[in-house]
């Protein structure tokens, strides 16, 4: 599906799951090269960025954030960036994208804001939208970590080793899908700048200046992370120890009373106590006065 924006002279083209109908058209459209309508037409694995004689092609990867649909644990994003058009291409909804399209729609209608003098600063505002929207799902994550710690707290450690598990899950994907943007943009601010100019400084170090801090958050949450599975595998091992420890001191409690019952339970000539009068009640009265004896016992030595 192909939608098309335009803003003063600048255009913008959105393609969702692109058919080799549509890619021929913007081949001819845009004089894309062969190469690059070929990877168009499906995901690739590697981010990568090219120069061309009239764009610049881009390959990222973002994180699939919990509001998706998608099955994979990354979203790819081509870029093709020409000096008064930009071309996405994309196999998922993402939102971030599409949430952008309709500040790009507002600004076409009502002629707001100021989205700069060419696409350049289109790929600037986009990329920029999408980086605030994976640092909210970090602050979203922050925000789970703390509700983490309230419920290790409260006595939920065996519940919180999932969320745990789940919470670090995240954090790696997101760390793998980012990292690799720090050398593509690092390539792409060389060459946009040569492509643009140098009035586009400041865009193309505010993007890589976001892109780190998405890592320093993700780096921070993962040591808050690891401290919360240190704790909580302290305590959960804590409190198994200490049921252990009881289960332990009641086996040792009934082991002599077993005994006892076992001694009375024998099938000999010649057995105290049993037919006596109220031997029943004498036998357990002796297992009661043992047992307290034990217990008293071990609350002295503090084992209880």
């Amino acid at each position: 599906m192909v939608t098309r924006y335009e803003y003063r002279d600048l255009i913008w083209v959105d393609i969702e799951s692109p058919t080799q109908d549509e890619i021929r058209k913007l081949m001819e459209e845009y004089s894309i090269h062969l190469f690059v309508a070929e990877e168009l037409l499906l995901p690739t694995i590697k981010p990568r960025v090219e120069l061309f004689n009239d764009y610049i092609y881009l390959i990222l990867h973002f994180p699939v954030t919990k509001h998706s649909h998608s099955k994979s644990i990354m979203q790819e994003v081509d870029f093709i960036v020409g000096k008064k058009f930009i071309i996405t291409a994309r196999y998922d909804m993402i939102d971030p994208i599409h949430n952008f399209s309709k500040t790009f729609e507002v600004n076409s209608v009502l002629e707001k804001g100021e989205m700069g003098e060419h696409a350049g600063f289109l790929f600037y505002h986009m990329i920029n939208r999408i980086y605030r929207f994976i640092s909210d799902e970090i602050e979203y994550n922050s925000a789970k970590l703390k509700k983490i710690e309230e419920d290790i707290f409260k006595g939920k450690e065996k519940e919180m080793v999932r969320e745990i598990s789940e919470t670090g899950r995240v954090l790696l994907d997101f760390k793998q899908a980012m990292i690799p943007h720090g050398e593509i943009l690092k390539s792409f601010e060389g060459i946009a700048l040569n492509f643009f100019g140098k009035n586009f400084t400041y865009p193309a170090k505010s993007i890589m200046s976001e892109q780190y801090k998405i890592i320093k958050n993700i780096e921070k949450n993962k040591e808050v992370l690891e401290e919360l599975r240190e704790t909580n595998n302290s305590l959960l091992s804590t409190k198994q120890n200490e049921i252990m420890k009881t289960l332990t001191i009641m086996a040792f409690i009934t082991f002599p009373l077993t005994l006892l019952a076992s001694l009375f339970g024998m099938n000999t000539v010649y057995n105290p106590i049993l037919g006596l009068q109220n031997d029943f009640w004498i036998v357990i009265g002796s297992m009661s006065v043992l047992a307290s004896i034990f217990f008293v016992f071990f609350k002295y030595k503090k084992w209880l």
